[in-house]
């Protein structure tokens, strides 16, 4: 795991001290080592960052060269089946290596086969950018299912690019020109959307794909090596055997993908929420290793919120080294003043306060450490998925009738519905029960009148209308608009599994991880993402990954050999904090002092009034606004931390075009 940077502007002077700026900006993705390389004809600077986990030696450094000269590569990432293609080129001629890096295999597969054929063939997760001085082009790319990040565009009549926003803003032609249309995005999502950033100009390079970019700094379209819709709308053959086949199957493939992400020259473990995935994960691991794995568990002195007792239990059977830290409101709410830094922009999902402590923990034991993410998205694990198709079809009613219905749950505040649903959980099927269910029911309250589609999209927007919040704003079109329109008649689950695996996944989930691991130099692997694993789940009839309303049932199979269904069968919550009541509580005064009307007026972006209404009444104790808030006040943190630089708000003439430190 490492960071990259560079960029293609002939008037930078000084290409040497530009590109190591750059690269120091990236320090924290690489602590180990830096390089930096050089073209002044084309003003050419590729920098680079190094977290050592495969080949500690020097002979691991990059920038690298290839054997014959032609190409100049950096890489982040890793190449898990290296080995394998060591020995195919072997067995074609290549043997000449100065050491045994994944990098210079990857280096002499490019050579031998081009660039596009040999990422066909790589199992990994990178991002890279290749120079090639024959054909005088950089070639970005990226892996396949969005693992590791990679910015790009232009910004100062400079083409830019990097593993994070903060080593494009170290380069001196860097503007940073916030879009609002993204921000709206933002406050629908609670993160940007890719191919989006922040930033006008600037884009995130989409998985799967490579672009090309002339020696002027001209960009072309990105190129897909590998894409998702060939699995869901493509001609690949079903799987067709028994549910025990697929469970032998499963247990096959990830078994493999588990084994080659174990493989590194630095002390290895594993993330244990004591959930199905994590489970899983750790379970094959243990099976393959000859010594205990190192799992690590955060919990929460708020009761409420501590799953540690789980992934403890877990551990126990399996026999693993385990480690855990049970953590107080006052520390975990220490780690909000970094959160701007750490995400580099806007970025809401309030799990990302566990996420980094979880990392933090894991970071003074392991430098690498492997999850259990993309289950939900691939197996149909989330709760919304269920209860989106029940939702459904109960909307399938006349009109007026929705209408009352949806009046009559709203006039009972979401505390009653809670209470009433904790009375009668007994009675209730497990199938239906859920965290927050008085904000749910209210939830569904304003489903009652959607389309299919719309459902979806409300189901994981927090505001609904964002471009009336935020000022100058037009909702952009988005890769979900795309995949939303071209559905076609797939059952429902399968098309919220498809969408957020090409949307939430990367834009959320893996954006969350890396970002906190790499805040703290932890590398982390997600073996459900070996695109094996991917095509496989995809190839499944959709009962065998959701049953009667329960998901993620082939994983739970599998699990079922290793680990007692006592132990992890139990309604999902996520990786979530009491961030409402810490708004309430020890969080007001810092929100009250970001949310300030005046404030929020003078910067320009947003319209108090909806934010003021909201803050007014979550503080009263009305309905819990707490995650429509927390955008709020995490955009406006980033914007607080970003006013130390040069900053363009986009602005019309009646706001502030630069901030002005409050």
């Amino acid at each position: 795991m490492c960071g990259i940077a560079g960029f293609i502007d002939p008037r930078t002077a000084d290409l040497e001290s530009v590109s190591r700026a750059m690269a120091r900006a990236l320090i924290h993705r690489g602590p180990d080592d830096g390089g930096i390389w050089t073209q002044r004809d084309v003003g050419l600077g590729l920098a680079h960052r190094r977290l050592s986990i495969v080949d500690l030696s020097p002979a691991g450094h990059q920038p690298m060269r290839s054997e014959s000269g032609r190409y100049e590569i950096v890489f982040n990432g890793e190449i898990y089946n290296y080995q394998t293609l060591r020995r195919q080129l072997e067995q074609a001629g290549a043997c000449a290596w100065r050491g045994h890096s994944d990098t210079e295999i990857l280096l002499a597969a490019i050579e031998r086969w081009g660039l596009h054929k040999t990422l066909q063939q790589c199992v990994g997760m990178f991002a890279l950018a290749l120079w090639d001085r024959q054909q005088r082009k950089l070639s970005l790319a990226r892996d396949r299912g969005g693992e590791k990040p990679l910015y790009y565009g232009h910004s100062g009549g400079a083409f830019l690019f990097g593993s994070e926003l903060k080593a494009l803003r170290a380069h001196p032609a860097f503007q940073g020109e916030v879009d609002r249309d993204c921000v709206a995005l933002y406050l629908r999502y609670n993160y940007v959307p890719e191919p989006y950033s922040i930033f006008k100009g600037i884009m995130r390079l989409p998985p799967g794909t490579v672009v090309e970019v002339d020696s002027q700094g001209n960009c072309g379209k990105p190129v897909a090596y590998w894409k998702a819709a060939d699995l869901v709308h493509g001609d690949a053959p079903r799987f067709a055997g028994t549910d025990a086949q697929a469970t032998d199957a499963l247990e096959l493939i990830l078994s493999e993908a588990v084994a080659l992400q174990m493989v590194a020259d630095v002390p290895l473990g594993a993330f244990l929420s004591g959930g199905v995935d994590s489970s899983l994960v750790v379970a094959l691991m243990q099976k393959q290793s000859e010594r205990k794995v190192r799992t690590f568990t955060i919990g929460f002195t708020e009761a409420a919120y501590d799953e540690s007792q789980h992934a403890r239990a877990v551990a126990q059977h399996l026999g693993t080294e385990h480690c855990e830290l049970l953590v107080t409101p006052a520390e975990a709410m220490q780690v909000i003043p970094r959160l701007p830094t750490i995400y580099d922009e806007p970025f809401a999902d309030s799990s990302q306060i566990p996420t980094f402590l979880v990392a933090q923990l894991a970071r003074q034991h392991v430098t690498v450490a492997l999850s259990g993410d993309a289950g939900d998205e691939l197996f149909g694990g989330y709760n919304r998925y269920s209860w989106a198709t029940r939702v459904w079809r109960a909307v399938r009613l006349q009109r007026p009738i929705r209408k009352l219905t949806a009046r009559s749950i709203r006039a009972i505040p979401p505390h009653s519905w809670a209470r009433a649903f904790n009375l009668a959980r007994p009675f209730i099927p497990k199938g239906w029960q859920a965290a927050q269910m008085g904000n749910k029911v209210h939830k569904f309250a304003e489903l009652l009148e959607c389309s299919r589609n719309e459902l979806y999209l409300t189901l994981v927007s927090h505001w609904n209308n964002p471009a009336s919040v935020v000022r100058g704003a037009c909702e952009p079109r988005t890769v979900l608009t795309d995949l939303m329109e071209s559905s076609g008649s797939r059952p429902f689950e399968e098309c919220m599994m498809y969408w957020d695996l090409l949307t939430y996944l990367p834009g959320d989930i893996l954006a969350k991880v890396d970002r906190a691991a790499m805040a703290v130099s932890l590398e982390t692997r997600v073996p459900l993402l070996d695109h094996r694993v991917v095509e496989f789940a995809w190839s499944l009839p959709l009962q065998m990954r959701v049953r009667r309303g329960e998901g993620k049932w082939l994983l739970k199979q599998l699990l079922s050999r290793y680990v007692p269904r006592s132990l992890t069968d139990r309604p999902k919550t996520g990786f979530g904090i009491p961030i409402d009541s810490w708004l309430r509580g020890a969080l007001r005064p810092w929100a009250e002092e970001l949310l300030d009307e005046a404030r929020l007026r003078r910067e320009g972006f947003f319209d108090p009034k909806p934010i003021r209404e909201k803050w007014q009444a979550h503080i009263e104790g009305g309905r819990n606004w707490a995650y429509w808030l927390w955008d709020v006040l995490m955009f406006q943190a980033w914007w607080q931390d970003a006013g130390s630089r040069p900053m363009h708000s986009g602005a019309d003439s009646d706001a502030a075009s630069q901030f002005v430190k409050a």
